[in-house]
């Protein structure tokens, strides 16, 4: 195939320049809001050229990486742009893991520069002899003027930079622009390459399904360290909008930053919606503009989606990976269901739905024969997915990534039917689906179903062997605060509710394992349960 790179009709696609154009439109408009901070787009794109300068006067250049642990503050944005517009990749690393996960990542992914916000040098401190490849430690000082690791301190840092505009070095649009961790399963995390392609359109996808515009605020509820905040890092200041940055995710300080700052948009997992639903605040709480709410991360049930729409917030659904930039598709909302009950809709917006406009490509299949699964809304297969936002592959993994790319499709591990209209619904992980006496039970219906009783603030849904039909659900359930239930009542009110055959057989009530993202982990509670048992997985 020609490649038509003739400078008139072709440029790389990069999401670095997304600032220099806003910056050239907005000099004067707030980029960034954090605590009593605020930069214009000009003093927004002054302070990432003196980061991307800095960072090449200490040798850093095209393919190195720098790495980041930090909290969703301005140096963790401004990374966003200098470290990919000097060619280097930037690492964003999860602040909620341990140190010896710190220490793997910061290691495996060959950082020569690691910038360290102070709350976390506890994390870094007892590791530090062990980053033999690391060349320079950087003191984000931000909750305090200590400076807990050798090396020089942020702002200092800045003031080695230039005020010269850097210029991209950006050569091909498949470089490498981040690299982000897996989190949430067994074994070791995967490094997740994304290229400035990807990334671009990424971000482009994102302000089109949201309607981003210079007049929005964009609160940083989802950490920036996550799929680079699902490519808004770069979407936000694509179209010229507000940053709001927010070091720590509280729903009391949610609450008072939406209608102090006017929040337009935000993203946030299901636990951080549960955690909004449930304060103990929000049965006082009616929204004086219009919010939009993005979610994912995992299936969220519809009654949470309903509990934050009583709100005055409108919440659409969207699935992906970190594999996939964030988000691939999305629940697109169609005039026809506008005038179906509040619980009605918030079924239908449960769904995974369609792909975005810059993906494009998603099927559920039979995973053994690579066939679209009939559009019946009953039959599960897997999802799987191509185009523009998959990754390049795994850093240093190059089997992990043909096993993920087998058959040209990236393959998800996620369960899903297809509906009639095309939209896709999740029904479980392959490996969480309960395979009982022959009948297939999705864990996640169980737990949409559970999620429905007026006490229950969380629950997860696993196997548990069962001498007589191999394996039966077993329920795991936090309740609200000053609410008292039994298992009997738990599985009472899934009978009534469900076919009797998908009522789990036991609850336990207690905290729930998640990861550093918020995410249940599932299989933590279900090895538990088959620990020295043998447990067959199709």
């Amino acid at each position: 195939m020609a490649q038509h790179h003739n400078k008139v009709c072709y440029d790389v696609l990069t999401p670095v320049r997304f600032l220099s154009r806003s910056e050239s439109i907005y000099p004067d408009k707030t980029a960034v809001v954090y605590e009593d901070k605020r930069y214009t787009y000009r003093e927004f794109f002054n302070r990432v050229n003196r980061l991307a300068s800095a960072l090449v006067k200490i040798g850093v250049g095209k393919d190195d990486k720098v790495a980041f642990v930090c909290p969703n503050t301005p140096p963790m944005l401004e990374a966003h742009y200098a470290v990919p517009l000097i060619g280097a990749a930037l690492v964003s690393v999860n602040i909620r893991l341990s140190a010896r996960e710190i220490a793997y990542i910061i290691d495996h992914s060959d950082s020569r520069v690691v910038f360290v916000d102070n709350e976390f040098s506890n994390l870094v401190k007892p590791i530090r002899e062990e980053l033999t490849k690391v060349k320079t430690i950087v003191n984000i000082c931000d909750v305090s003027a200590e400076r807990p690791l050798e090396g020089m301190e942020y702002e200092e840092f800045l003031n080695t930079g230039g005020e010269l505009p850097v210029e991209p070095v950006v050569e091909d649009e498949y470089q490498v622009a981040t690299i982000n961790y897996t989190s949430g399963t067994t074994g070791l995390p995967k490094g997740v390459m994304y290229h400035h392609r990807g990334a671009c359109l990424a971000a482009l996808g994102e302000a089109v399904e949201f309607s981003l515009t210079s007049q929005s605020n964009y609160l940083w509820t989802l950490p920036m360290f996550h799929c680079n905040g699902w490519c808004f890092t770069w979407a936000v200041t694509a179209v010229g909008g507000t940053h709001v940055c927010l070091r720590k995710v509280v729903p009391e300080e949610i609450f008072r930053l939406i209608e102090k700052e006017n929040i337009s948009h935000l993203c946030a997992a299901p636990t951080v919606l549960i955690g909004m639903a449930n304060y103990p605040e929000a049965k006082n709480v009616k929204f004086s503009h219009p919010l939009q709410v993005v979610t994912a991360g995992a299936p969220p049930a519809p009654t949470v989606i309903k509990s934050v729409e009583e709100l005055g917030a409108n919440v659409t659904q969207t699935y992906g990976l970190t594999e996939v930039y964030g988000p691939h598709s999305i629940c697109e909302w169609q005039t026809k269901w506008d005038k179906l009950p509040l619980e009605e809709r918030a079924k239908i917006k449960s769904r995974q739905g369609v792909p975005y406009v810059n993906a494009l490509y998603m099927d559920v299949v039979d995973p053994a024969t690579m066939q679209p699964v009939p559009r019946d809304g009953q039959t599960i297969g897997e999802i799987v997915m191509r185009g523009n936002n998959v990754m390049l592959g795994y850093y240093k993994d190059p089997k992990a990534t043909e096993q993920a790319f087998s058959g040209g499709w990236f393959h998800s591990g996620d369960l899903a039917v297809m509906h009639p209209d095309n939209y896709v619904q999740i029904m479980d992980r392959k490996k969480d689906i309960i395979i009982s006496g022959g009948e297939n039970i999705s864990t996640v219906e169980v737990e949409n179903t559970i999620y429905q009783h007026p006490d229950v603030l969380e629950v997860a849904v696993v196997s548990t062997p069962d001498p007589r039909w191999g394996e039966v659900p077993k329920a795991f359930v936090v309740l609200k605060p000053g609410r008292t239930l039994t298992e009997k009542d738990i599985i009472d009110y899934c009978k009534e509710n469900l076919a009797r055959f998908k009522a789990p057989k036991s609850v336990e009530f207690g905290e729930l394992p998640k990861t550093a993202t918020g995410k249940i982990q599932k299989f933590k509670l279900r090895d538990k349960e088959w620990a020295g048992r043998e447990r067959k997985v199709n």
